[in-house]
């Protein structure tokens, strides 16, 4: 008798191929049936935009409905319109020059994006509904179908998205898998066409090694430990303000929150004290505050809080801010006030795992170069920040370090340009998505070389009997 995941990875397998035999059919795939598509997908949001609120707040304990808008909804929607928008100039592909002096005898070259076929998206819980609509405006734009699996810790977001997505879409255009580790591990087995995961850089790893079986194409959208540094030029209480808000939306849990500060000793409790004042003046209280973020579960916030026992007990500094001296140890739910930590070492977990919350090391440097080394000896991280006025030291940080993407004098916004690319680097991801960028990740560069009527081949001595010819071609082109 077959069980409940033999029976859905078997539902899974039959989808992928009704929708590859879809795909083919219908190939070429027309800028009119990718805009039709494109619209669905607004129009399922907009639609139902407040039901997707309702949800994630349910999934997360507590979830404002203007920040599921603001952070899921619309980054989504304006994704998708941006690709109907500009779709049409990117499928022209692009003229490329024949090698000389090819060009001149009436030979052509040029790169088609041509649609890959299925993609399959693997969502996290942190921004639900995003991390399956930004990357769909690629998708779709392309001209791909999509199956999706998104995450079993938003399990309401889960079950309404495999509600609504019948509605507007064919499953041979676009189908939703839910359920728990093991479906996921088995969707991420299947032989798409390519693949998109945003999680974490752990599951990353399982997720190449289960697409490598196929030889799946991956993009990865990972996280790590994002920089941010903190230059002596640098305003200090506009980097309290963005700081702040950027370390506290959605109680830290973002893959680009900065991670941790880097600090010139000499700046640690103005800069300290300003972050303190940004989180205050944006919360002024927390528990009944509708506009915090929860916790997502008791999993993560038991996580969280051993990150700030093992801090202490190794001799760090941890500093609540707790605006309205609010009384978290008897609430009931998992709220967590901004935790600043001082003198953090890398033998704490705060040093060492992607924090994903309201946690902040503080660590300072003597000099800028110093910090500078410090992130040089880490993993690349997927976002890093600078604050700053001086520009040599801005150029200094950012032509010395290496990184998914870079935001200046703010944290996060580099994310919110369309038309900039976004993924990371090494252990922070591979491949990248949004805009144009997006566009080619999820279509196949295809090189088109069209050959002039005369005889390239015997002009230049490449066919035998080689003769004075070739040697011509050899002597020409062997030369230092």
């Amino acid at each position: 008798m077959a069980t409940a995941i033999e029976g859905e990875t078997r539902r899974m397998s039959q989808v992928l191929a009704a929708q590859k035999a879809s795909f083919t059919a219908a190939m070429p795939e027309s800028l009119a049936v990718r805009t039709d598509r494109l619209d669905r997908a607004i129009a399922l949001l907009v639609d139902h935009a407040e039901d997707f609120a309702k949800a994630v707040s349910e999934d997360f304990g507590h979830r404002s409905r203007e920040q599921t808008l603001m952070t899921d909804i619309m980054p989504s929607v304006s994704a998708l319109k941006h690709a109907k928008k500009h779709m049409a100039s990117w499928a022209k592909g692009e003229k490329r020059r024949p090698t000389f002096p090819l060009g001149l005898l009436g030979a052509k070259a040029e790169v088609q994006f041509q649609p890959k076929g299925v993609v399959g998206v693997v969502a996290p819980w942190n921004f639900p509904v995003g991390m399956v609509f930004v990357p769909m405006a690629g998708i779709l734009a392309a001209g791909n179908r999509a199956m999706i699996k998104p995450s079993e810790f938003t399990e309401h977001v889960s079950a309404l998205m495999a509600r609504l997505v019948p509605d507007y879409f064919d499953e041979s255009e676009m189908a939703v898998f839910t359920g728990d580790a093991e479906v996921g591990i088995a969707f991420s087995k299947l032989a798409f066409d390519h693949m998109i995961f945003t999680g974490a850089t752990s599951v990353g790893r399982h997720i190449m090694r289960a697409a490598a079986d196929n030889l799946v194409p991956v993009t990865l959208e990972l996280g790590g430990k994002s920089p941010t540094f903190i230059g002596r030029s640098a305003n200090k209480d506009l980097v309290g303000q963005r700081v702040a808000l950027g370390k506290m939306m959605n109680a830290g849990q973002i893959c680009l929150a900065p991670d941790y500060l880097l600090v010139a000793e000499d700046q640690e409790g103005a800069v300290i004290d300003s972050v303190t004042r940004g989180a205050a003046a944006l919360y002024p209280t927390l528990l009944a505050n509708d506009d915090y973020t929860s916790v997502v579960n008791g999993r993560n916030y038991d996580r969280l809080q051993s990150y700030l026992a093992d801090a202490r007990e190794k001799g760090a500094e941890v500093i609540e801010v707790n605006p309205g001296n609010e009384d978290f140890a008897s609430a009931n739910g998992h709220k967590m006030p901004l935790h600043i930590v001082r003198n953090p070492t890398d033998d704490m977990k705060v040093m060492q795992e992607e924090i994903f919350g309201p946690v902040l090391p503080v660590k300072t440097y003597k000099t800028i170069d110093e910090a500078i080394d410090y992130v040089n000896e880490h993993d690349r991280p997927l976002g890093l920040y600078y604050f700053g006025q001086d520009k040599s030291e801005e150029d200094r940080v950012l032509t010395r370090t290496i990184s998914g993407g870079v935001t200046v004098n703010d944290v996060l916004f580099h994310n919110a340009m369309e038309d900039l690319p976004f993924g990371g680097v090494g252990p922070s991801g591979m491949g990248n998505y949004h805009g144009v960028d997006g566009f080619k990740t999820f279509s196949h560069a295809r090189a088109v070389y069209r050959q002039p009527k005369l005889d390239v081949a015997g002009l230049a001595g490449f066919k035998p009997p080689y003769g004075k010819a070739t040697a011509k071609t050899l002597a020409k082109e062997l030369k230092k």
